[in-house]
């Protein structure tokens, strides 16, 4: 496998990042699930990707490869999303018989989500699929599981696309159960114990 070196983004980092984040969830179940139209999905999704792992940027925990075609947006221990914003974005697309069950699929997200003791959460990780299958993604999960091993964390994320839990296992996380509502795609909350 080839070696990759894996930086922390930028802020000149951050609109290719997130364009790559895009891409790659352009097939997502559940996204599509949510964004069926590919001009609303294209337009909204840097909004609402951008919401959803704020802080990462902000923390220097927005990990980037092969210049920025693959990325991994971590929020360490205490730093959330910004519900406010993502909430606000996701009115503007969601259909409007589809909002509650997005919003409980999310309520449930954060049920998953470890609150006894400190936690990664990994809310995106993509390779633009004009890169996919060469390694980056292990690559890019690898840097960032270094520091949650480092300081003794465990680490969480959602898989929103069946065929990605393999890829998990394979970096030690265990599905913790499924989260469906309504005609959503089935979602799947893992964690990596410490």
């Amino acid at each position: 496998m080839t070696s990759f070196e894996v930086v922390s983004a930028t802020k000149n980092d951050r609109d290719r990042a997130m364009h790559a984040v895009v891409l790659s969830f352009a097939a997502d179940p559940m996204m599509r699930w949510m964004v069926p139209d590919d001009a609303d999905y294209l337009a909204t999704m840097p909004e609402i990707f951008g919401a959803f792992a704020s802080g990462s940027f902000e923390n220097n925990t927005a990990y980037i490869a092969d210049d920025a075609k693959a990325v991994a947006l971590w929020l360490p221990p205490d730093i959330k999303s910004d519900s406010d914003r993502m909430t606000a974005a996701l009115r503007k697309v969601v259909a409007p018989e589809l909002y509650e069950d997005v919003a409980a699929i999310f309520g449930e997200m954060g049920q998953y989500h470890p609150h006894d003791e400190p936690c990664w959460y990994l809310p995106l990780i993509g390779v633009d699929p004009a890169v996919a299958g060469k390694g980056l993604g292990s690559a890019l999960m690898k840097k960032a599981l270094e520091h949650c091993d480092a300081a003794g964390l465990p680490a969480y994320l959602d898989s929103s696309n069946p065929r990605n839990i393999a890829f998990y296992e394979r970096h030690g996380f265990q599905v913790m159960g499924e989260i469906q509502h309504g005609s959503s795609p089935t979602s799947y909350p893992m964690l990596r114990k410490k």
